[in-house]
């Protein structure tokens, strides 16, 4: 598979589309308050990291190419990060939480990496 904006695109409209929905079933679908928190919080974490990816593709379309690079981590944290959450919110065992700081650990390699390749793209700028 190729790492390029039409990769990260998708699974950028896929991931909104899906922070979107388990949003709208933590406001309206869940009477658990612990539940509830843990998937709005999820769903927050899941939307900004989803924005992050997209961002990406800006990046790479003005020179930062290897900012490609950066949402195959936000993704990696979406999925650690904001599933444990959904999980344990939908009935997984507590102990699945161990899994959430390595998802937090993902995102911000993603936000290194994004920065580094940022200030490594070629000056726009001054021409």
């Amino acid at each position: 598979m190729i790492w390029n904006r039409r990769t990260w695109m998708p699974l950028g409209a896929i991931s909104g589309f899906l922070a979107v929905a388990i949003g709208a079933f933590a406001a309206h679908g869940i009477a658990d308050q612990q539940a509830k928190e843990w998937l709005k919080t999820g769903a927050t974490y899941q939307f900004m990291h989803t924005m992050a990816t997209l961002a990406c593709a800006t990046f790479m379309n003005v020179g930062a190419r290897g900012a490609r690079h950066a949402p195959a981590f936000f993704l990696a944290g979406i999925v650690l990060f904001s599933g444990s959450l959904y999980a344990m919110a939908l009935g997984a065992p507590r102990v699945l939480g161990a899994v959430t700081p390595f998802g937090g650990l993902a995102f911000m390699i993603g936000w290194a990496v994004l920065a580094d390749r940022a200030f490594r793209a070629p000056a726009l700028d001054q021409a």
